[in-house]
């Protein structure tokens, strides 16, 4: 049974508990202004919930700036559990919640956390969870909470918020929304007939129903306490004003009639969010307010004490306190800290008295300061700031405060709360630092410039910070090298070119590596090197480092990985897909979910090199996924690949344009140039080599990064010779070989003597026998099928028919297995002028699996559990489940034992048969 005009909403969560029930979950934000009623409609469902557990959390003002306070009060009742989920995110979890030290734990990786651990309860017992007052939620929190909301599936759990309107947040605006509006009109009138004793006049009835719009609460505050002149109709209520604004103003009118104790009870407990009333009343004893002083506020509906602190609405809090003076709080705070206890409540402690705090006292920000610190052990990042604010704001001495104004803008930074940082960065400019404060300062600008723009202003900082930390620090100078270089790249010609050779100098020039130095300063070297000398003087510590980077701590692979697989791309390494494997694995397993994605695409990147399109498509579709529930966006690198070589113009075509326009209003060069050579990729399959050429010598002419000036000129020298510029092409042949001699690896010697091959006339055939020989050792099946097309052709001029045909068949073959398209077609147009009748590759038809089926069946088809790819896809074991259920009808099996054979279809196998004299080593394995 539901209350007075809200039967349909009542139906609506009895349909949601019964989803629970069948073990279905079911997801609802009930949105609405202050009084709608949105409170009672979860009360309600906490009343219907039999066989359910319930567990609920509510937002408290007050704790906004404390990150996962939230959190920690909804899972407390559940952490019985926690012993049931994975370690890493128990850990994690364990960190947010403050039942453990530890560095600040991933995001997301404490939201699937909350997730898993709301899944395993819900195993055993549907669960209930009721979310009120979303919008003074911390915001990791309802990060947190939303992200949680959008991957029940299986499950059976409902989950419900309550969020005021009109609200500044957007985290749930895709969730299942039930809008409340006030009451009909009918029910209006029929509440104010029960709650109004005597007749009420209907010109006040109808103005009361008007200006509240059927608002409960106001309906209930505007009415309650009229004098029965006013009922009558001889003084209507006041008509102006926002209704929260005029409720708050009824609160404060009931409160101001209380006895003067009565109010000051009503303030304590309005400053202490926690709703502890055993600290409440200790306070209470230290301002001489008797017991007895509460009577009047319960009695007049606004506060109840037992053993916790409740207020009749959210708004009785607000009012009271934002209507008393700066010394009434200051007064409540103050005994509210010598209230609280010293070890057991030190944060809680500390912040009521920096409250209490008139004007700055050292000891405060001391404690303030002490607060920091635990806040930062348990992953707090933003609560440490929050302190350390505080704590500036409170401390005497210039230069101290400064200092403290700079670790909370560096706090702020981690945090990822940029605003802040800013505001607390010019507040420690403006005071006394040292010369390692100035650095650190001009660190963090660096680091904030980098992230917000990625241009050479931050890479110009980031410079003129690593110079200045060299004095004091050289580790983290050589750190903030790295960065500087990372943002140089990011900014390539469009801002990064002339730092990116003046911060290689500058690494030069550091002092000598120890001889057991660490990988990423070996990485940092080779890359300096590479700049300043070239691949022949670069090569042995790109071998070195190459080889060190497969053994980088799993903590400098999740912040620094994604920068270091470039030494082993940079030298022709035919295993540098180990690598991107090794750091996808390990960051996949740290539970660092805000830079797999990262990790993910330049897996992708080598796997669509190397031919497996299919499975890099897998790894973009979960970078997407992982980015869409992370907000952290990735360029679209890998996708660019994979679209050029499969040749799909009207795909890759616009991804291009838009990748080009959008990188050159960031100042993202590096996204420019991948796109060019996507560009060059794209029309040497189609055959269009002046548009290739016009792209890769773009590259080319901007040459700074090695890599990529290396690949441009591959295609370069093939779209040159298509059209017949062989200047152009011999050009581009010597800048290749001054990389490719060098390395000596398959993939290098490969490619350089296909190219060369490409201008050798009717002496190419040794180079091209070479090539097929070099890369088929390699294991890039894209460059090998290349070579068997390039060199068919070279057959095909030379009226050698015959062998002609057999080699391009093999190169057909190949690229109809890998799915490249437009060189596929370039191949069959050989082939027809080589006097073959094509082979028709008809398209196997696909089961209709959506992208995230297709990958969680074929990691159940590898062996993978439930609870393995829940942990990947962010999903509880019990909602995988249901996803394989789906797989299972769809492919006609009936368990995992059917998906081998079913997805068998699904797999692009390349095989190339051996072909005369020629395919000595062209059958890749």
């Amino acid at each position: 049974m539901g209350f007075l005009g809200r039967t349909s909403e009542c139906r609506r969560l009895d349909e949601m508990l019964a989803q629970a029930r069948d073990g279905r979950s079911a997801v609802l934000v009930i949105r609405g202004e202050a009084g709608i009623g949105k409170t009672s409609l979860l009360r309600y469902a906490a009343r219907q919930a039999a066989g359910l557990r319930v567990v609920d959390v509510a937002g408290v003002q007050a704790e906004m700036e404390l990150p996962d306070s939230g959190i920690q009060r909804l899972v407390a009742p559940l952490l019985g559990a926690l012993g049931e989920i994975p370690a890493p995110q128990r850990n994690a979890l364990r960190v947010a919640s403050g039942l453990a030290a530890g560095d600040a734990p991933d995001r997301f990786l404490v939201a699937v956390a909350v997730l898993t651990l709301l899944a395993v309860t819900a195993a055993s017992r549907p669960v209930l969870c009721l979310v009120d007052d979303v919008q003074w939620l911390d915001p990791p929190s309802l990060g947190a909470l939303g992200f949680v909301a959008r991957r029940l599936g299986a499950d059976a759990a409902a989950m419900i918020f309550a969020l005021r309107e009109p609200s500044a947040t957007h985290v749930l605006d895709d969730l299942p929304q039930l809008p409340l509006e006030g009451l009909e009109e009918p029910d209006a009138r029929a509440l104010l007939a029960r709650v109004v004793p005597g007749r009420l006049d209907d010109r006040v009835r109808d103005r009361i129903v008007g200006e509240t719009r059927g608002n409960p609460l106001g309906l209930l505050e505007l009415s309650r306490g009229m004098s029965r002149s006013e009922r009558a109709g001889g003084f209507p209520p006041p008509g102006t004003g926002h209704l929260t604004g005029r409720v708050e103003a009824r609160y404060l009118k009931r409160v101001n009639r209380l006895p003067k104790p009565t109010r000051h009870l009503v303030l304590v407990a309005a400053a202490e969010p926690l709703g502890d009333a055993a600290l409440l009343w200790r306070a209470a004893d230290r301002l001489s307010i008797e017991p007895g002083a509460l009577a009047p506020a319960t009695e007049a509906g606004l506060l109840e004490i037992d053993d916790h602190v409740r207020f009749r609405h959210p708004l009785v809090r607000s009012a009271v306190y934002g209507a008393a003076s700066p010394a009434e709080r200051r007064h409540v705070h103050d005994a509210l800290a010598e209230a609280s206890d010293p070890e057991l409540a030190a944060d809680s402690r500390a912040w009521h008295r920096a409250l209490a705090a008139a004007e700055p006292a050292e000891s405060v920000a001391a404690d303030l300061t002490r607060c920091a610190g635990r806040a930062r052990d348990r992953g707090g990042l933003a609560a440490a700031a929050a302190f350390l604010e505080r704590a500036a704001a409170l401390t005497p001495d210039p230069a101290r405060q400064a200092g403290r104004a700079l670790a909370a803008a560096e706090a702020s930074f981690q945090a990822g709360e940029f605003e802040a940082m800013q505001r607390l960065l010019a507040t420690a400019q403006s005071g006394v630092l040292d010369g390692f404060q100035q650095a650190r300062a001009v660190l963090l600008r660096g680091h904030a410039a980098a992230v917000s723009r990625y241009g050479r202003e931050g890479a110009t900082l980031l410079l003129e910070a690593a110079r200045r930390l060299e004095p004091f620090d050289l580790g983290l100078a050589r750190r903030a090298y790295l960065t500087a270089w990372s943002a140089a790249v990011t900014a390539h010609h469009l801002g990064g070119a002339g730092v990116l050779v003046e911060l290689s100098q500058a690494i030069r020039a550091l002092p000598p590596l120890p001889p057991d130095p660490h990988p990423l300063d070996l990485v940092l070297d080779a890359y300096a090197v590479l700049i300043t000398d070239g691949h022949a003087d670069a090569m042995p510590v790109l071998r070195r480092a190459a080889e060190e980077v497969m053994h980088l701590a799993t903590e400098d692979v999740v912040r620094w990985g994604w920068q270091v697989g470039g030494v082993r791309t940079a030298m022709w390494h035919d295993d540098a897909i180990a690598v991107y494997e090794r750091q996808a694995r390990l960051v996949r397993e740290a539970g660092a979910l805000a830079e797999l994605p990262i990790h993910l695409q330049a897996l992708a990147l080598e796997r669509a090199w190397r031919g497996d399109l299919p499975g890099a498509e897998r790894l973009v579709a979960e970078a997407e996924s992982i980015s869409r529930s992370t907000g952290n966006e990735v360029p679209p690198f890998a996708l660019l690949r994979i679209r050029a070589l499969q040749g799909r113009e009207a795909e890759a075509g616009p991804l291009i344009d838009t990748v080009v326009r959008d990188g050159t209003r960031q100042g993202q060069g590096i996204a420019v140039m991948t796109a060019q050579w996507a560009a060059a990729v794209l029309n040497n399959g189609l055959g269009r080599y002046a548009q290739a050429a016009a792209a890769a010598g773009e590259i080319v002419r901007h040459g700074i990064l090695p890599w990529l000036s290396m690949w441009a000129r591959c295609e370069l020298v093939e779209a040159a010779a298509g059209m017949g510029d062989f200047d152009l092409a011999r050009d581009a042949l010597d800048g290749l070989v001054a990389t490719t001699s060098p390395a000596g690896t398959h993939l290098a010697l490969g490619i350089e003597a296909r190219c060369r091959a490409l201008l050798e006339g009717d002496d190419a055939e040794a180079s091209y026998t070479m090539a097929i020989d070099q890369l088929a050792h390699s294991g890039n099946h894209t460059e090998l099928a290349r070579a068997h097309l390039l060199y068919g052709a070279w057959l095909r001029g030379r009226d050698r028919l015959p062998a002609a045909r057999e080699r391009l068949r093999a190169a057909e073959e190949m690229f109809a297995g890998i799915g490249m398209e437009a060189f596929a077609e370039r191949t069959r147009a050989e082939l027809a002028a080589a006097g073959a009748r094509p082979r028709l590759h008809r398209a196997e038809p696909r089961a209709e699996l959506t992208s995230q089926e297709e990958q969680i069946a074929r990691l159940a088809r590898d062996g993978l559990t439930n609870a393995q790819i829940g942990a990947d896809f962010f999903l509880s074991p019990r909602t995988v489940e249901w996803h394989l259920n789906r797989v299972y009808g769809k492919l006609g099996i009936v368990s995992r034992d059917g998906l081998d054979v079913a997805l068998l279809t699904e797999e692009r196998k390349i095989r190339v048969r051996p072909v005369g004299d020629f395919s000595r080593g062209a059958t890749p394995g």
